[in-house]
């Protein structure tokens, strides 16, 4: 099958993830031919890829959310027929468009974004809006909050779709809606696969952020739902990693008869025989996460902090890049501020090779999904500290059905004095900590390997070919 995988902002750009996921995913089934159709930020990293793609790989399509801003002009007026008109009426008001319409109205008959945005379609729809809905906030911040959400939808579905067998998004979002339209334009299946849940994690952002006028943060939210929405309904399978992210898109509206599971698998054997740490009269604690606010290493370091006041001869390794050079350095800052000379950064390592020296790690993030750092570091017998997200409590205690028992501490995100003190119980008895991974290595074991992982997936395509021709064999007989 020719495969086009949509990516936003990770692979081939970025190191760690779901990037480390996607690369190894690629190289491993090479019975198939995959197209890259990637959305990345900023025009300025076109072709600045940090992996050597796959040979399976055949092509490589980019698009960047910042071109969208180049944009400009007074474009030719387009005269909207009625059903048009009220499909764009519905995009701007963020209810249920119609996405085979609008994909009409953007690539067969090559609107620009601009004529519709300087439209009177468009212009009178959002006056109605203001008056409706925001009567007491500036005008001005109402159309520039319209312009940025719109604005790069648009201009993303105007682009050229590349053409495939099948199209699988790594997320919802951007990438879903990208998968919808080559599946629209070219009549092909549409497949989403969730590492997180997108839209529960960009609404997080959006109540935290400040770049968001708070008049508009549940407008933005709502847009990311209508996009999860599509997709969502369009999809010929979703899947996802646990069973909290299968409720979590039934709640959002996903049918549950094309909810599956499939586990992240590891390549189990190249960690399982990772030799145990000597007892050198130190407890040596890693970290396997690139440096970026997600993973709240800020939260980590304080209550590394107040465990070095607590438990003697104890060390912590840093392991990862950096994906947010700000962030990273407010980190290092705040170490040498501390005096911390048992804190070290490693920068990118092979975690395999580092695991021997290590009694346990620790995972301290706000959001994930199912991280590989804590299956490696089970694999490898090391027991795990987590924050209580994504399936991190699952892949500790066991999901329903699993009787091996505790693997490690899971506690809430940001919770610097439960975190300190989870790390002290595991710093405070190598039994435990001896025990607890060896309850880790079985469940990884028996759950997650990648030859799992793989078989799943390649069963996945398989009956998406099969559906696919099924439909063929339909519309001819319907056509004669």
């Amino acid at each position: 099958m020719r495969i086009c995988l949509v990516l936003e902002g990770c692979y081939p750009y970025v190191y760690g993830g779901v990037s480390t996921w996607m690369h190894s995913y690629i190289e491993e089934m090479p019975e198939h031919e995959f197209v890259l159709w990637v959305i990345g930020a900023k025009g300025e990293d076109r072709g600045k890829f940090v992996y050597q793609l796959p040979g399976n790989v055949t092509e490589v399509h980019e698009v960047f959310l910042d071109e969208a801003l180049k944009l400009h002009g007074e474009k030719a007026e387009y005269h909207f027929n009625k059903r048009e008109a009220e499909t764009l009426r519905q995009l701007v008001m963020l209810n249920h468009p119609d996405w085979d319409q609008l994909f009409q109205i953007f690539q067969k008959k090559a609107v620009h974004p601009l004529a519709f945005l300087q439209s009177q379609v468009c212009l009178d729809t959002f006056t109605d809006i203001c008056v409706k809905e925001y009567p007491y906030v500036a005008y001005a911040d109402a159309f520039h909050t319209m312009r940025s959400m719109l604005l790069p939808l648009l201009y993303l579905i105007s682009g050229p779709a590349p053409r495939a067998d099948a199209y699988h998004a790594i997320s919802t979002g951007y990438g879903g809606l990208l998968a919808c339209l080559g599946a629209s334009l070219y009549h092909k299946p549409v497949l989403l696969t969730e590492h997180g849940i997108y839209t529960r994690e960009r609404e997080e952002e959006i109540i935290r952020a400040a770049w968001a006028v708070p008049a508009f943060k549940q407008r933005w939210i709502r847009f990311f739902y209508m996009l999860s929405e599509e997709i969502y309904r369009r999809a010929f399978r979703v899947t996802c990693l646990h069973t909290i992210a299968r409720r979590a898109q039934i709640e959002m509206g996903c049918d549950p008869q094309k909810c599956l599971i499939i586990a992240n698998g590891i390549h189990y054997e190249r960690f399982c025989r990772i030799p145990l740490k000597q007892d050198d009269g130190f407890v040596d604690i890693g970290a396997a996460v690139r440096m970026a606010p997600i993973k709240d290493i800020k939260t980590m370091i304080y209550a590394f902090f107040e465990l070095s006041a607590r438990v003697p001869n104890v060390r912590l390794h840093i392991m990862g890049g950096v994906d947010d050079e700000e962030y990273a350095e407010e980190c290092y800052a705040l170490v040498r501020q501390l005096g911390m000379q048992n804190l070290f950064f490693t920068g990118r390592v092979d975690v395999a090779q580092y695991m021997e020296k290590l009694d346990f790690t620790i995972l301290t993030s706000v959001s994930e999904g199912q991280p590989l750092s804590v299956l490696e570091s089970l694999a490898a017998r090391r027991p795990c500290v987590t924050t209580e997200v994504g399936c991190c409590r699952e892949l500790l205690n066991g999901a329903p059905g699993d009787t091996f028992g505790a693997a490690g501490y899971c506690v809430p995100p940001m919770y610097r004095e439960g975190l300190t003190d989870a790390m002290e119980r595991m710093c405070s008895s190598r039994a435990r900590r001896l025990e607890m991974g060896e309850i880790g290595r079985k469940r990884v074991e028996a759950y997650y390997r990648n030859e799992q992982m793989l078989t799943n997936y390649r069963a996945l395509y398989d009956d998406t070919q099969a559906y696919e021709e099924r439909r063929q064999t339909w519309r001819a007989l319907d056509l004669n």
